[in-house]
């Protein structure tokens, strides 16, 4: 289990150090992806996970707490090769996800920090570190996310069952496809630690004219893929089984 801890913080903060990047390419001033576009976050998140993936394949890779709670609902022996499914290793998951997603944004913030310091409204600076909608109507927003995350985490659990055995590329495309199809309510968080461990290393970092860090809505991209997390389970569960 130390190891698969270590794991997990590893691969989920290249997970956000690569996500979050993209983002700050593409919508902070002055850089050389400004205004790159929706379809290059999607692409830069997707080859994020890809990373983050081959990163932390000493504990399954799983660099989401919403993945970590899928495998529990879905009847899961081990979280990894030799890491019995129980309440302290999903915990322990848990806190490593949300370490990692911390570091991450942090280094982030640390290779765009110039860029951090142009002026830009501070919408745009959180963006850079969590998910917002575009439309604010909470409910909504957290059917979308519940959606989204089922879809990430049924179809990672069917991958698992899969003869060919698809690795890295194929959860890094699911998640470029997710992002094109069912990110533009919320910018789909579909992952609790790729939120709110950035949502706080916002809230702690000396980022010039941050603004609030907006917490009134942080509770649907926390609670909403946990939802959709444990209902792939437990369908996969029943129909993978």
């Amino acid at each position: 289990m130390g190891q698969a801890f270590v794991s997990e913080v590893l691969g989920t903060a290249i997970l956000l150090l690569l996500g979050a990047g993209v983002v700050a390419n593409v919508i902070l001033p002055r850089t050389k992806g400004f205004g790159g576009g929706w379809l290059l976050i999607n692409f830069g998140w997707g080859l994020a996970v890809f990373a983050g993936v081959f990163a932390a394949f000493k504990s399954g890779a799983h660099l989401n707490p919403a993945v970590t709670i899928g495998l529990v609902a879905s009847g899961a022996d081990e979280f990894a090769p030799g890491v019995d499914v129980t309440f302290v290793n999903g915990f322990l998951y848990v806190v490593a996800q949300m370490l990692g997603a911390v570091i991450g944004a942090t280094l982030a913030f640390v290779a765009y920090k110039k860029h951090f310091d142009q002026d830009a409204d501070p919408a745009v600076k959180l963006g850079v570190f969590s998910t917002g909608p575009e439309l604010r109507s909470y409910g909504w927003n957290f059917a979308t996310e519940v959606i989204a995350t089922f879809v990430l985490v049924f179809i990672i659990l069917a991958f698992g069952n899969t003869p060919s055995e698809l690795g890295p590329l194929a959860v890094a495309m699911l998640v470029v496809g997710i992002g094109a199809s069912l990110g533009g309510p919320t910018g789909y968080a579909i992952n609790p630690a790729r939120d709110l461990g950035p949502r706080i290393a916002h809230a702690l970092l000396p980022i010039r004219g941050k603004g609030s860090s907006d917490w009134a809505y942080s509770w649907v991209p926390f609670l909403g893929p946990l939802v959709g997390g444990l209902i792939a389970g437990l369908v996969a569960g029943a129909y993978i089984g």
